[in-house]
């Protein structure tokens, strides 16, 4: 497993647990401090800069969730598979050199590693969606 899958993988426990815990913090990093010791140091930083992006831009990425998931309220979403969207989200949006595919690929294989049975499909569903109507058609637009 690469680097970049460990570091996905520790950012959607911080998450998880940062939701958990009611603690809303771009500081999280305490939360994860013990796993982020076995990471080289571009790994470190590609996970906290993750972690205080997707904290910093929480409410547009909750709404575009609400957008596309078709007949699913915000809190009725597991709260894991809401953070695997987040990352995602804020990958394909935000990160310029992740392509959304990859995002996309890496968001369903950790749902079908932590999530439920269904959960792969349920995430590559919105995602999928979103990649197409707001990716795809940002390109073509320029």
């Amino acid at each position: 497993m690469g680097n970049r899958r460990i570091a996905r993988e520790i950012i959607i426990k911080n998450l998880y647990a940062n939701e958990i815990s009611g603690c809303d913090d771009s500081n999280s990093e305490s939360l994860v401090s013990e796993e982020l010791g076995r990471l080289d140091e571009k790994s470190r930083s590609f996970i906290l800069d993750i972690c205080r992006g997707i904290i910093g831009k929480k409410d547009e990425i909750d709404s575009i969730i609400v957008r596309y998931a078709d007949n699913w309220d915000l809190n009725r979403i597991a709260v894991l598979d809401k953070n695997i969207l987040r990352l995602a989200i804020y990958e394909m949006l935000f990160v310029e050199d992740i392509p959304p595919v990859v995002s996309i690929n890496e968001a369903i294989d950790i749902a079908k590693k932590f999530s439920t049975r269904d959960s792969g499909k349920f995430v590559n569903g919105i995602l999928d969606k979103i990649h197409k109507e707001l990716i795809i058609n940002k390109d073509k637009n320029g």
